[in-house]
């Protein structure tokens, strides 16, 4: 993330934000402060020769804060520093004042965020950062602007890095991160406004997307890109000569992907390399050839991408500061499990997710069984759907589907036709969500794989099972195909838990570097773009 210079004329502070493994981890919660005054803090010892009094402090809160966390954030944070200022010093404003004012206007100009531009504070504050603020400033508007930037820190601060909107209301089940702004202030303050890619608490997923938000913001700036126009029924191949490839050549300069000056109408094998780059990051076969769906990714504006990764940089804002190194991440959109070890990307494998109508839950939990052979025990509502009403149409029905009755119920009996396959992984949870195998391979075939009735089916179900079980030694690879194919339901426990995140990102910077698309395959991007937006 570049902190550029504001609009504003004064000289800003430029940071480089340093990028992270791309694995979701971050910093860890700052402990609270301890809200009684600190006796060791005095005039020759404190930050700043400056104090306030505490009453100057109440009509303070009186007057400008509301009852409750606000009022009780400002009282905590001054008494532990024994009424000291916090952003001047006895020879005018602090140099972690212009950092943080920097930081502050770049986010609301990167995320359009103008609910946190207060008329009168920006005047003030851009007043005394332009001026000698100690020949300027008088004692009461240093008072008023201190006390106020110290609110505005902890609005600031919730915004950027907890979220604007609530999670749930949009069936996020994922604990939201939790942030202590009194803390964060205090680690900002003793930094010096210096070297924040240690003290942000935002996980290394949104400091990449930032890092692209800026560049997109940059791109939208200079005029974006112009649409490809073409015919749908046409694919082009390299070799082929066509004006289109002319169009694409400059769609990919514009966007970084094609680095020669070439406005030829020849599909050369110089362009092959970045027409494969732009098909995986939009999640499409990497073969070179460029088709109708490719060119449609392609002509979506910059303005909407831009919209994009603000959507999914909230998104971000909520997830934890920092996972176990040791986790399992499905990212709904993307149709892929993704297995971190030690922070570091394993391996991946294709899944299958939910229909729109039957979308898989965004939550998490532990991962504690492997399941071999298994029962399927059949939902309620697919038994009045399909399982009545085949046993109407045909007597042997039961028989031919494998399965048999269960108390009120009915299951599938273990078995190559089973509909879970020869497999499923249990984290117990109350929406009933499971990975599983899947008789059905020839749907992992598919670009778009949204067609389970919940579950998620993986696509090489012995390779996690493997894994999962690497270190429990009797079960090997013989061992495990063995339990794979028996007649009889075997459970497993997992010496260690697996933590499993089942997320919903459709923008984001992969473990290589590489911007991601992927489309609304839920339509949640559309519901939280209403909130995060309007």
């Amino acid at each position: 993330m570049l902190i550029r210079k504001s609009n504003k004329c004064f000289h800003a502070l430029s940071i480089v934000i340093i990028s992270m493994l791309s694995s979701c981890s971050g910093q860890k919660n700052n402990t609270v402060v301890n809200s009684g005054k600190d006796s060791t803090i005095t005039s020759e010892t404190a930050f700043s020769k400056l104090f306030l009094d505490s009453t100057q402090l109440e009509d303070f809160l009186k007057k400008e804060v509301s009852e409750g966390n606000d009022d009780s954030q400002m009282r905590n944070f001054y008494k532990s520093r024994n009424y000291q200022y916090a952003w001047f010093t006895e020879n005018g404003i602090a140099e972690h004042t212009r950092t943080f004012w920097s930081l502050h206007n770049n986010y609301i100009t990167d995320f359009s965020d103008t609910s946190l531009k207060y008329k009168h504070l920006h005047g003030d504050i851009d007043n005394v950062i332009n001026h000698d603020t100690s020949a300027v400033a008088s004692p009461a508007i240093m008072l008023q602007t201190e006390l106020q930037l110290t609110k505005h820190f902890f609005e600031y601060s919730k915004n950027a890095y907890s979220g604007k909107v609530d999670p749930e209301i949009l069936k996020w089940y994922i604990p939201r991160k939790k942030i202590n702004e009194v803390a964060l202030l205090d680690s900002f303050l003793s930094r010096d406004g210096k070297q924040l890619q240690d003290w942000e608490p935002v996980n290394a997923y949104y400091q990449h997307l930032k890092k692209e938000l800026v560049r997109y913001h940059v791109m939208d700036e200079e005029g974006g890109w112009k649409e490809i126009e073409t015919d749908k029924l046409k694919k082009y191949a390299p070799g082929d000569a066509t004006p289109v490839m002319k169009a694409i050549k400059a769609r990919l300069q514009v966007s970084g992907e094609y680095k020669l000056n070439d406005t030829t109408s020849i599909y050369s094998n110089d362009l092959v390399t970045a027409v494969k780059l732009k098909q995986r990051s939009f999640g499409f076969k990497e073969d070179g050839v460029v088709n109708y769906a490719l060119i449609g990714e392609l002509n979506v504006p910059v303005k909407e991408r831009i919209r994009q990764m603000l959507i999914n940089l909230e998104r971000m804002r909520w997830m934890p500061q920092q996972s176990e190194p040791n986790i399992i991440v499905v990212n709904i959109p993307e149709f892929r499990l993704h297995v971190f070890e030690e922070g570091k990307k394993r391996f991946s494998i294709d899944v299958v997710v939910g229909t729109e109508a039957n979308s898989t839950v965004i939550f998490t939990d532990q991962l504690k069984y492997v399941v071999f052979s298994p029962y399927w025990n059949v939902p309620p509502s697919i038994v009045q759907k399909e399982i009545l009403p085949g046993i109407k149409r045909n007597a042997n029905y039961l028989s031919k589907m494998n399965m048999e009755r269960s108390g009120n119920g009915f299951r599938q009996k273990p078995g190559g036709s089973n509909a879970l396959g020869k497999v499923k992984f249990i984290f117990p949870n109350s929406y009933d969500i499971y990975f599983h195998d899947t008789p059905s391979k020839s749907l992992f075939n598919q670009e778009s794989r949204a067609f389970s009735h919940g579950c998620i089916r993986l696509a090489e179900p012995q390779k996690l099972a493997e894994y999962l079980l690497r270190f429990q030694p009797e079960w090997t690879t013989e061992t495990i195909t063995k339990a794979m194919n028996a007649s009889k339901e075997k459970w497993v426990p997992l010496k260690k838990q697996v933590p499993v995140f089942i997320s919903y990102f459709t923008a984001w910077v992969d473990s290589e570097g590489l911007l991601n698309f992927r489309g609304d395959v839920y339509g949640h991007d559309k519901k939280l773009a209403k909130q995060l937006f309007n």
